[in-house]
């Protein structure tokens, strides 16, 4: 069979950066669906909690402020040396994108570690009523994302200290930065829900 060429890509480019990238629209995919799960599970803390006249039930008490407010501190410390990073992931300079890499790593186990204080400062159990079970579905809900984020940029950190490092790799980095900012960024409003809507609502 006679084979006819209807046109040549060879000179086009393997990788690309945000909008030109399939992997990037296919993350921006993933993150508009788990938007909109915690979006859910906002509103259902928020309908749950209209139907009940006290907040959390007693003898529950709203969640203590200190490891909250030290994991959004780290949060933030994280989300400038992450946005920092997509810009160097761009530059193509392998020293400077494996030092970020492994700062977001060392950062991203800080906050681990502060959400598992989180976890014992709840001041409620998950099975002992609807506040609790709805409070501890957001933490769960959004230190599953931490994890996996933070899962993912260790993994992509060994491949750049044990690989030689491809365009593609640079373009990885990126599109893991543009996640690592959706898991902060919806924190934000978890964050509200969970430590200040009982002590405001």
């Amino acid at each position: 069979m006679k084979t006819r060429v209807v046109g040549d890509v060879s000179s086009l480019p393997d990788h690309a950066f945000g909008l030109k990238s399939l992997l990037w629209w296919g993350l921006l995919g993933f993150m508009v669906i788990e938007a909109m799960a915690f979006i859910l599970a906002g509103g259902a803390y928020l309908y749950i909690r209209g139907q009940n006249p006290a907040w959390p039930f007693p003898p529950d008490a709203p969640p203590a402020l200190t490891a909250g407010i030290v994991t959004t501190v780290l949060f933030v410390i994280s989300e400038v040396v992450n946005r920092w990073l997509a810009k160097m992931a761009k530059t193509m300079n392998e020293q400077i994108v494996r030092l970020g890499v492994t700062l977001m790593i060392g950062i991203g186990f800080a906050i681990v570690v502060s959400r598992i204080f989180e976890l014992a400062s709840m001041n409620t159990r998950w099975d002992v009523n609807a506040y609790g079970s709805v409070t501890w579905l957001l933490l769960f809900l959004h230190t599953l994302h931490l994890l996996t984020d933070w899962v993912d940029t260790a993994v992509l950190g060994s491949w750049l200290y044990t690989h030689k490092i491809e365009p593609t790799q640079f373009t990885e980095v990126y599109d893991n930065c543009g996640y690592w900012s959706f898991v902060f960024w919806s924190w934000l409003p978890m964050w509200g829900l969970i430590y200040f809507a009982p002590r405001l609502m």
